[in-house]
């Protein structure tokens, strides 16, 4: 039988505290969502002033990291770019701030973050990525 590595609620709390600590470094505030290899909700965390329209958008962000294999950024350079198809693939997110999570290059989840404008979103995202890879 094989085995592979698998996110654990300990990893997503890192994760997530690694993405916080970039947002408020900033004095932004954001959802954060991280989700399972099968794109099911691990853990969220809201920041008690962020927008509500922001807990699904981040759910959605890290789920398509995962169920596309690649940054949610990846769609939304491809729209801004004309290559609209991605609007009508299910599940897109065309927006930045959602990436898959890897561990020993085997995909175990996906982050999502929402709340600040795209950039800000990735770059809240590609903090919380890097605390996985601290493991």
């Amino acid at each position: 039988m094989a085995s592979k590595p698998a996110l654990t609620l300990d990893d997503a709390k890192r994760i997530a505290a690694a993405a916080q600590a970039e947002a408020l470094s900033n004095d932004w505030h954001v959802t954060i969502a991280v989700v399972d290899d099968g794109g099911h909700l691990l853990y969220l965390e809201r920041s008690h002033d962020t927008q509500f329209g922001s807990v699904e958008t981040a759910i959605k962000k890290a789920h398509a990291a995962v169920a596309f294999l690649r940054p949610t950024k990846m769609s939304e350079d491809a729209v801004m770019g004309g290559r609209l198809i991605h609007l009508a693939l299910p599940g897109v997110i065309p927006a930045e701030g959602g990436v898959p999570l890897m561990l020993d290059g085997i995909i175990v989840g996906g982050l999502g973050i929402s709340g600040v404008r795209s950039p800000q979103d990735g770059q809240i995202a590609a903090a919380g990525a890097a605390a996985l890879a601290k493991n």
